[in-house]
């Protein structure tokens, strides 16, 4: 969204794209998995009195949108890329189908994965977990608005200091909320390093890959 207080906003969409059609070229495969945060946020809604389970299902809707303003952007900048949604709407998209898209990454394919896990009361941290597992991915990356994990809030405490590396259960007993803790869990039981890192910082990406000095490496 940009600095708009929500929707989706084409610029930051198009740099995202240049960034991963970056890491492409690496010759990595590359599965994401889209939050709707700047769409709609369940959690919220649901604490105002909506029913979570429907709130949770509206969130879903929500990633399915941000997957395809996502998808169409890489059709635009040459990228080839498949949208697959944990919820059935196969006019829009194709269902999730474990095998098909590891074919789409064999391919040289972006996978896009919608709609979380398909369950309320699971995040989309919990899903790219479960997706990374499933795609037999070497490591989880998650874009956020900060450049890592920190020991506080960087934007309320200007003194807060970055971890460089964390283990997940010095993550978990923290309490450093950074990614849900049914995330980090499934992570740490399957030996799935983490790297939190901004997508805001040009080229971080990259960076992360070619395993510089870049966000919050989480291991075993």
């Amino acid at each position: 969204m940009g600095d708009a207080q929500y929707g989706i906003d084409r610029t930051v969409v198009e740099r995202i794209v240049v960034e991963i059609a970056g890491v492409l070229q690496l010759g990595v495969e590359v599965a994401i998995v889209v939050g709707g945060g700047n769409i709609f946020r369940g959690m919220k809604s649901a604490g105002d009195g909506m029913d979570r389970v429907t709130a949770d299902y509206m969130g879903m809707l929500a990633t399915t949108m941000n997957a395809l303003a996502l998808h169409d952007a890489m059709r635009r900048n040459g990228v080839v890329s498949r949208v697959q949604s944990a919820l059935r709407i196969d006019q829009v998209v194709e269902p999730y189908i474990r095998g098909k898209a590891l074919r789409y990454l064999n391919e040289r394919k972006v996978v896009i994965f919608a709609a979380g896990t398909g369950n309320p009361f699971f995040t989309t941290d919990t899903a790219a977990a479960l997706r990374g597992m499933e795609m037999n991915a070497n490591i989880v990356l998650k874009a956020t608005k900060v450049d890592g994990i920190y020991t506080s809030d960087p934007f309320e405490n200007k003194d807060a200091q970055r971890f460089r590396n964390l283990t997940f259960d010095e993550a978990i007993n923290k309490n450093l909320q950074v990614m849900d803790a049914t995330a980090l869990t499934l992570c740490r039981d399957q030996k799935l390093p983490i790297n939190v890192f901004s997508i805001f910082k040009t080229g971080a990406l990259k960076r992360v890959i070619m395993g510089e000095d870049e966000g919050t490496l989480v291991i075993i």
